[in-house]
């Protein structure tokens, strides 16, 4: 007797090939093998499930048996195979008789006692089995998540004796609801930040454009506190951003909490971080940082200590809004449409340029220090701001600055008019865009000029320059670019100097 089931994707959109499970009952000897490049756990899931049969009250098949995964060529992990596995033997034995079995997927791991834990990948999978147009049946602990998809059946299951009552049609399985928590996580509030005055406009054009900021100072001037703040003045995340935002996050080791849905992602990896945790890899390949942070932020604290290598991966996925990873097994392609906000001290002691004059930095180490990163990388950081020490009357006063609900506001309506305009934000204009949407009078396109020539500014900082400008302009709500506009995306672009 032989059964065909189709399990989930466990990279749902992701390009993935899909997964099947055979099971084939024979006479012989009794044997449960599993083929087709199980790993470790696929291959417990041997006892597992035969434990789970048992312990749920139905007799164990006393024959041969052999579990493909096909297809052959593709590592299986996890083990969101139990369910399927359990469900195709019990199939194939005649316990559950379902004439509809192919309208349905599985997904979830056993515990010896038939009860049904939680899976990584739930949203991505409910991705996939939605698109086809099929019911999905997985713990209850993944359910929530899987139901933010908003379309197609995913029913909730505590153990694997719901799942055969489900199947026969004595009792159906609860349908999953979404069920977000009131009192979501809020985000810091920028009204905590005193004075820097000149940072938090920076911070509020580059939420408004979607530009990425280089924030530079001395320690404990408030540049982590700030970075903090930027997803809180972001817009609104869409429903097709907040789903793709979250199907990513679901396939990372920390999964995806419903109670984050349409919240910006903001990631900030330890400067220790190697370059596969950064754009993601490994023999199978897995979304990295960059991907984790899709439709969010990627705040790069301590940029210089980072290793120079490591940096240099960001490059592409700067441009490109994509990583690919290629292996000699396998290639996969992850979105990366994140905004990078990275803080770095402008030499070794971190006071160069401080009013207690306490750097003793030569100059052959400060460029030593700025030289860790490479002019590309900077290049393609839209702007450079410096974020100065206060001095000590700021730091006693109390803060009046605005709060960010009402920076958000601006925020939207600039991110709308782009929106309206050209159907996407300004960082993201390039070609006949940026110069149809980005025409500037002659005296701005002048001063422009003239920066470029005194400042050795490369192509690539002449259309970043105009993308801020264009951004400024929205933000004032003007329809033009003109001298002014220029002016103050020259200086955000190049107020770090000093670098």
């Amino acid at each position: 007797m032989a059964l065909a089931l189709v399990a989930s994707r466990a990279l749902a959109g992701l390009q993935a090939p899909e997964v099947a499970v055979e099971v084939h009952l024979a006479n012989g000897l009794p044997q449960f093998t599993i083929v087709g490049l199980p790993d470790t756990e696929v291959k417990e899931s041997r006892d597992r499930v035969r434990a789970a049969i048992i312990n749920s009250g139905f007799e164990f098949p006393a024959r041969r048996i052999t579990v493909n995964l096909a297809p052959a060529d593709l590592p299986k992990d996890s083990g969101r195979f139990d369910l399927p596995i359990a469900v195709g033997i019990l199939v194939a034995a005649g316990i559950i008789q379902c004439p509809h079995l192919s309208d349905y997927e599985f997904a979830g791991e056993l515990a010896l006692s038939g009860q049904l834990r939680g899976v990584r990948g739930a949203l991505a999978m409910a991705c996939q089995t939605s698109r086809a147009g099929k019911s999905f049946i997985l713990p209850r602990v993944s359910a929530n998540e899987a139901a933010l998809v908003g379309s197609g059946q995913v029913y909730a299951a505590d153990s694997l004796l719901q799942v055969c009552a489900h199947l026969n049609g004595v009792q159906a399985c609860d349908l999953a609801e979404v069920n977000l928590d009131a009192s979501q996580d809020v985000y810091p509030d920028l009204a905590d930040v005193k004075g820097q005055m000149a940072a938090r406009y920076a911070l509020e054009v580059a939420a408004a454009g979607g530009h990425s900021l280089l924030f530079v100072g001395p320690p404990g001037t408030g540049k982590s506190m700030l970075a903090a703040r930027l997803p809180g003045i972001l817009p609104e995340m869409s429903e097709e951003e907040a789903l793709a935002s979250a199907a990513i996050q679901s396939l990372g080791s920390q999964g995806f909490r419903a109670e984050k849905w349409r919240q910006r992602p903001f990631r900030a990896p330890h400067h220790t971080a190697s370059a596969v945790a950064l754009v993601g890899g490994g023999s199978d390949p897995r979304p990295g940082e960059v991907s984790l942070a899709h439709h969010g932020v990627l705040f790069l604290d301590e940029l210089p200590e980072f290793e120079r290598k490591v940096l240099e991966v960001l490059r592409e996925p700067l441009e490109s809004q994509v990583i690919n990873i290629s292996r000699a097994g396998r290639q996969a392609c992850f979105p990366a449409d994140f905004q990078l906000l990275a803080a770095m001290n402008p030499c070794p002691c971190g006071y160069m340029g401080h009013a207690s004059g306490r750097c003793q930095c030569t100059p052959e180490q400060i460029a030593r220090y700025v030289g860790k990163l490479s002019g590309p990388l900077l290049d393609r950081i839209d702007m450079h701001v410096q974020v100065p020490a206060l001095a000590a009357g700021e730091l006693a006063s109390v803060s009046t600055g605005e709060a960010s609900p009402q920076i958000r506001l601006r925020v939207q309506q600039a991110r709308d008019r782009q929106l309206q305009r050209q159907g996407c934000c300004n960082a993201r204009l390039s070609g006949l865009a940026l110069e149809q949407h980005a025409s500037a009078e002659p005296a701005a396109l002048a001063l422009l000029a003239d920066a470029l020539d005194r400042l050795g500014l490369s192509a690539r900082s002449y259309h970043r320059i105009l993308r801020i400008a264009r951004t400024i302009a929205d933000m004032n709500g003007d329809l033009g670019l003109n001298r002014q506009h220029m002016l103050q995306a020259i200086q955000l672009r190049r107020s770090g100097l000093a670098l």
